[in-house]
């Protein structure tokens, strides 16, 4: 099969729409079942391609959950600590596989973000993930294959109508790709950019202590910029990404964006969550959108009188800014990934406030002394890759 038609382009009014090989060539995918849309297709294959490198990288298991052609989570296939299992919602499920722990950590790094979201597999899908995937609000998956086992529980979910894709892991494209915009053809080399450790070699900062699972980190945080759209930076943790700023125009602001991530992900983490009393017919999403409401700023919407009785068995006192404060101050030793080189030096600052001691960026920037300067005052230590990330 060389064309697959489908139901319309970005938007209903977007039509026809299909994907097929320029070629006559058969695609490399196959759609095991549902019936996958447009943008399906694209986070399949940006995902698939983040995957796949994350797996060659790290000689880990990997997933993603990818969302609007962008990362919401992606790890490696750690084995998960009770808390972690506890905040991602899998302390139920015993002792996961590999895979299905590198899918936990990518749905969980996020939980809001990923709500509905397309996910890639570097491996064969076995059930434990697909169990993990069946109870999760989801789009779709793409992997190399699925057992027989997990096939037929990813084929029983939303009602028969899950999207399933099976892609050749051996399909290579071609060195020049090619893209419409306006009628317009755009042309590129196809960014085969091999992401290891001769890259993150120049340590521009007086600490040059890089230890090997901060490498491996910085490895992450890198893949995954690649195949998220611009500008962007990526918060690394303990081998899953924590908080991914995607799509901003000034890289503050991505800075901040991932930096509050990272922060919630962490606050999940603290006493006063763990310990909320939830009512027992509470849905998981509905105890995602809570948390991130009693973890921000806007926490009375969920403590006022009338309303809370509604989430909790029992009225949680405030989490005060002082104690998140406290809290957060406790992060420490993460990554910090970044498409482009930092202009200013505000953007370690704010990385600093997120337990940010290692950080891997292209440098290049006229102020890169000040910047190398604010690491210095932190005691971080940094790599200058040389080279740039975009990805639109």
């Amino acid at each position: 099969m060389n064309e697959i038609q489908l139901k319309y382009g970005c938007n209903p009014n977007q039509k026809p729409s299909r994907i097929y090989m320029e070629d006559g060539s058969d695609l490399p995918v196959k759609v095991l079942n549902g019936n996958p849309g447009y943008i399906n297709f694209l986070d399949a294959f940006n995902g698939w391609q983040l995957v796949s490198e994350l797996k060659t990288a790290t000689n880990l298991p990997a997933a993603t959950s990818f969302k609007h052609v962008s990362p919401a989570g992606a790890a490696v296939g750690l084995p998960l600590s009770d808390t972690l299992a506890k905040i991602y919602w899998v302390d139920d499920l015993g002792e996961l596989s590999p895979l299905a722990c590198a899918y936990a950590r990518a749905r969980g790094a996020d939980r809001m973000s990923s709500f509905g979201d397309f996910i890639a597999l570097s491996d064969v899908c076995d059930a434990d993930t697909a169990r993990l995937i069946k109870r999760e609000v989801s789009d779709g998956v793409i992997a190399p294959g699925y057992t027989d086992e997990a096939l037929e529980i990813l084929k029983a979910k939303k009602k028969g109508n899950y999207n399933v894709i099976e892609i050749d892991p051996s399909f290579e494209p071609e060195l020049i790709e090619e893209k419409q915009v306006f009628g317009i053809t755009f042309e590129q080399g196809r960014n085969k950019l091999d992401i290891n450790e001769e890259l993150l070699s120049n340590v521009v900062t007086a600490n040059k202590d890089i230890p090997e699972n901060a490498l491996i980190d910085m490895k992450i945080s890198l893949i995954t910029l690649k195949y998220t759209q611009s500008n962007s930076v990526c918060y690394v943790k303990d081998g899953q990404a924590i908080g991914i700023g995607a799509g901003q125009q000034s890289r503050i602001h991505c800075t901040r964006l991932a930096g509050s991530k990272a922060d919630n992900w962490f606050l999940r983490q603290a006493p006063q969550v763990l310990g909320l009393q939830f009512v027992d017919a509470l849905g998981r999403a509905d105890r995602d959108n809570a948390i991130d409401v009693y973890i921000g700023d806007e926490y009375e919407d969920v403590l006022r009188e009338g309303t809370w009785q509604k989430t909790f068995k029992v009225k949680p006192e405030v989490f005060t800014r002082e104690e998140k404060r406290a809290w957060l101050d406790k992060m420490q030793d993460v990554t910090l990934g970044s498409d482009a080189f930092f202009p200013f030096s505000d953007n370690i600052e704010r990385a600093n406030k997120s337990g940010v001691k290692y950080i891997a960026q292209p440098g290049g920037s006229v102020r890169d002394d000040l910047v190398i300067d604010c690491c210095d005052k932190y005691n971080m230590a940094m790599a200058f890759t040389g080279i740039r990330l975009f990805h639109h």
